[in-house]
């Protein structure tokens, strides 16, 4: 539903998602960070993992 009287874009003047104004947007980027650096700590425990079998 538009939260405004006539339904056009012209009349939208600033950022429109849920959360604004709120910790909503603070929050969910630092989640986002946290499971990217998760993935790359993970990611180079394998990698390192794996070249260690050939290192021999």
């Amino acid at each position: 539903m538009f939260p405004y009287d006539e339904a056009s874009w012209s009349a939208v003047d600033g950022a429109m998602f849920m959360g604004w104004g709120g910790s909503l947007p603070g929050i969910a980027t630092f989640v986002a960070a946290a499971i990217c650096v998760a993935v790359l700590i993970y990611g180079q425990r394998t990698e390192k993992a794996k070249t260690a079998q050939y290192d021999k």
